[in-house]
This record gives C-alpha cells, sequence and structure tokens, in this order.
C-alpha cells in the first residue's frame, strides 16, 4: 500500500491535467487535496476505471502488477472492502478520494480509524485474533515468500500473537477502537497501513 501511495504523491507533484469531474468544489470541501490534485486524481481513475467506478477486480489487478511475486488477492479483497463502506460491490471516484484524503493527508487519529476498520473485517466493530490473522497471513501472501524466505512458515501467527495481546488491553479477546488507538499511540512506531506494518513485523525478526 505504501508504494501505491507514494506512486500517487509522485503523481500530485508532477502532472498536469484538463479533467474536472463533476463536483469538484464540494469534493475539494470535503478533502484534503486541492483543485488540481482531484483532477490529477480523476484522470487516473478514469484511465483506470472508465465505466466511473472501481470494483474488487481492478483492485486485484492493480496489486498483482505491483506484487507479482506473490499473491495481493486476498488483500486486495479486504483493501477493496475497507474502501467500499457502503457495501455495494463498486467504488465511485468521490468514495475513492475521500479514502485516499484520510490515506495521504488525514489526522493520526483518521487514518488509526480507517486502519481499524481494515482490520474488522467483519464490521461488527471489534478486531478478533482470526481477523487480525487474515490480514497478516493476506499480507505475508502478497509480499511473495521468495521476497523473505528466512520466514519461519508460522511467522504470522506469532507476530499476530504478540500484536493481539499488547492491543487487548482488558484481555476480553477482542480489541475495540479505543484500544487499537490507544496501543498504537502508545508505540511511536507503529505505522498506520499494512505494507509499512508488516516491514516492522519483519524487523522485529521471527
Amino acid at each position: 500500500m505504501s508504494f501505491l501511495l507514494d506512486k500517487i504523491e509522485d503523481e500530485l507533484e508532477m502532472t498536469t491535467v484538463c479533467y474536472r469531474p463533476e463536483g469538484l468544489e464540494q469534493l475539494e470541501a470535503q478533502t484534503n487535496f486541492t483543485k488540481r490534485e482531484l483532477q490529477v486524481l480523476y484522470r487516473g481513475f478514469k484511465n483506470e476505471c472508465p465505466s466511473g467506478v472501481v470494483n474488487e477486480e481492478t483492485f486485484k489487478q492493480i496489486y498483482a502488477q505491483f506484487f507479482p511475486h506473490g499473491d495481493a488477492s486476498m488483500y486486495a479483497h479486504y483493501l477493496f472492502n475497507a474502501f467500499d463502506t457502503a457495501q455495494t460491490g463498486s467504488v465511485k471516484f468521490e468514495g475513492f478520494v475521500m479514502a485516499l484524503s484520510t490515506l495521504l493527508r488525514g489526522t493520526v487519529h483518521e487514518k488509526l480509524r480507517w486502519t481499524f476498520n481494515l482490520y474488522d473485517i467483519n464490521k461488527d466493530g471489534y478486531i478478533n485474533k482470526e481477523e487480525m490473522m487474515d490480514i497478516v497471513k493476506a499480507i505475508y501472501d502478497m509480499m511473495g515468500k521468495y521476497t523473505y524466505p528466512v520466514l519461519k512458515q508460522d511467522a504470522p501467527r506469532l507476530h499476530v500473537e504478540v500484536f493481539f495481546q499488547k492491543m487487548d488491553k482488558n484481555k476480553d479477546g477482542v480489541v475495540t477502537l479505543d484500544e487499537f488507538i490507544e496501543s498504537c499511540q502508545e508505540v511511536r512506531t507503529f505505522l498506520f497501513n499494512f505494507l509499512e506494518f508488516f516491514e516492522c513485523v519483519i524487523n522485529m525478526g521471527a
């Protein structure tokens, strides 16, 4: 995810465009992007999604290009579900750019809320150990076994155990939003998106 966001940031800095989506002024008021930046994002969105909406399959195709040595399909599935807040099976430009605004320009609290939503796969307001395991395993699969061949096979489970124990403050078997935010703010090196999270886990060792 961090590579994709960096690429978007680079394009925002370098590209000039002529596209102007409907409701640009409203989006500018609702996001942390300028008119020019919204135009850049709109052009890229329309290039990838001429129909004006992005679906899960498109997410999978994009991530497959970024991670050719792994299987990014499950991570793309979970990420798409986080973008698809209305659970309609598709994301319009407005919803896409609102999420990017949070991820690229949001406050620490906003980023953590968004990240919590990504972990909360069944959207019940809690993160359980199985959900955390599903996300972390999807990240390992996406990075590919040849990318980090020194990792032990049970490394995802061990890392989930460590992080879950730190986050589940009252030891009731689930992590609430408050517990999640508190834990992440206590650990200053905690990173807000999942590729960076994965890199942090790798650095801790198996």
